[in-house]
């Protein structure tokens, strides 16, 4: 009778650079026998996750609305001091571009149907503030009617203008300021800790 064949391992993946960043890819995890993919498990399986004990993080989305020459839309809010950006936090089961859409459109009156995430910053938690994540759209520019139309939420906003890159950044509250500089001086998506590239992590 002959002997049962034995299954041989899987030879191991040969880490290879990438063509596109230059950090290596070791293809896919490897699953031991019978291991269920992250998105198979479910709460009460053994090895499911226990997503009661995970940090819930704030997060919020904002967005560069530009006119024609050059200018993008900045908002004073009643509700605070300085200058900002539109955007807010996000909503229950709102993604990202789902929240800068509508915090555009509520707090403008503007609808914006395109954009690039150009920023994701980390801020730190401060006192009772949690660590928190804002996105950063850019989202073009917007027809010259939008510009004429703009109809500001005025129990969130007492005052707006288009404003140029420079100007912006002088009358923006620091942290918003430092985030989009950031935006708007890289050429890709950029990550960011509290408004400052990261060392060690490509722009």
């Amino acid at each position: 009778m002959p002997a049962a064949e034995v299954a041989q391992p899987s030879p191991p993946i040969e880490a290879a650079p990438s063509i596109h960043t230059g950090l290596v890819e070791t293809g896919p995890a490897q699953l031991e026998p019978g291991q269920l993919e992250p998105d198979q498990l479910e709460p009460d399986h053994p090895g499911g996750w226990a997503w009661d004990g995970l940090p819930g993080i704030p997060a919020s989305a904002g967005a560069l609305v530009w006119d024609a020459e050059g200018r993008f839309l900045i908002l004073a809010p009643t509700y605070k001091s300085g200058w900002t950006i539109p955007g807010g936090v996000m909503e229950v089961d709102e993604t990202p571009w789902e929240a800068a859409q509508r915090e555009v459109a509520e707090e403008t009156g503007i609808t914006v149907t395109r954009g690039r995430l150009v920023a994701v910053d980390t801020r730190p938690a401060k006192r009772a503030k949690a660590l928190g994540l804002r996105f950063l759209f850019d989202c073009g520019v917007v027809s010259a009617e939008s510009v004429k139309g703009v109809a500001v939420q005025a129990e969130e906003v007492r005052e707006y203008r288009f404003a140029s890159p420079a100007e912006a950044l002088e009358l923006l509250r620091p942290a918003v300021s430092r985030r989009v500089a950031a935006a708007l001086k890289s050429q890709h998506c950029i990550y960011l800790q509290d408004g400052n590239p990261v060392a060690g992590v490509m722009a």
